[in-house]
């Protein structure tokens, strides 16, 4: 190989390795959605931001968050205001302005929550005509039927404690979130007895961590995917998810 080609290949990889030779700090936004990442007593906590530091600690990298509203924290990543999103869900729309991490944070599971007092059972679609269903905004919904439906209408609220808000209220009917968030909401609003969710999910999904397109970002994405499902095989990851399970188990 000419020594001219073999200079770029060296330079390159120097590029790449620069996070993890120099110490550096991963710069990511994020909106609050407990339990996967939250600020509790002005601590930043939650199972994919654990997982996040401590694979970015085994990579020799600094974790740094700042809590954004989700259009926001879009907005960060394509005017180059942040190195990476993290919890995101993987859309093919998405790739042109963003390099996900191949292997996934976590799962999570869109059941729609309803109040005790008001229930509205969710088999099929159907049961959601002349509906209002609360939704977040910028927030991807999985399910194309439920997401292109005019069954039903939709409308946004601010926060997901908003939205939870206006449930008890009966200002809408039905609330759509994860499974786990919706709950661990609940609990932190002390609505646990007066919310309750459909066992029918509306679909599946998977967060991921996505970073912005760099030559050296593209290399820490690889890095990051390897040491991620290492530690996925480690009790201290079953642990991990075993701590956040339950949402009246996560404060001591």
């Amino acid at each position: 190989m000419p020594l001219f080609q073999r200079q770029i290949i060296a330079a390159l990889l120097l590029c790449c390795l620069a996070f993890a030779a120099r110490g550096e700090t991963l710069r990511l936004v994020t909106d609050a959605w407990a339990p996967y990442v939250y600020a509790e007593d002005g601590q930043v906590t939650g199972l994919d931001y654990d997982v996040s530091r401590e694979v970015l600690r085994r990579l020799g990298i600094d974790l740094e968050l700042e809590f954004l509203p989700w259009k926001r924290c879009l907005l960060a990543l394509e005017q180059g205001h942040a190195d990476g999103i993290l919890g995101i869900f993987h859309l093919p729309e998405r790739e042109a302005s963003m390099l996900f991490v191949e292997e996934p944070l976590s799962e999570v599971e869109l059941v729609l929550f309803y109040a005790r007092n008001r229930p509205y059972p969710y088999r099929r679609l159907e049961d959601l005509r002349d509906l209002v269903i609360g939704i977040s905004p910028g927030y991807w919904y999985n399910d194309e039927a439920f997401r292109t439906s005019t069954l039903f209408s939709r409308e946004e609220a601010p926060t997901h404690e908003a939205n939870l808000g206006k449930l008890i209220r009966h200002r809408v009917d039905l609330v759509v979130n994860d499974r786990r968030a919706g709950r661990y909401l609940s609990a932190q609003l002390g609505l646990l007895d007066r919310v309750d969710y459909n066992r029918k999910a509306l679909g599946h999904d998977r967060m991921y961590l996505a970073l912005r397109h760099d030559p050296k970002l593209a290399q820490l994405a690889e890095n990051f995917a390897a040491e991620l499902r290492r530690f996925k095989r480690e009790p201290a990851y079953a642990e991990l998810q075993q701590h956040y399970a339950n949402p009246r188990d996560t404060k001591p």
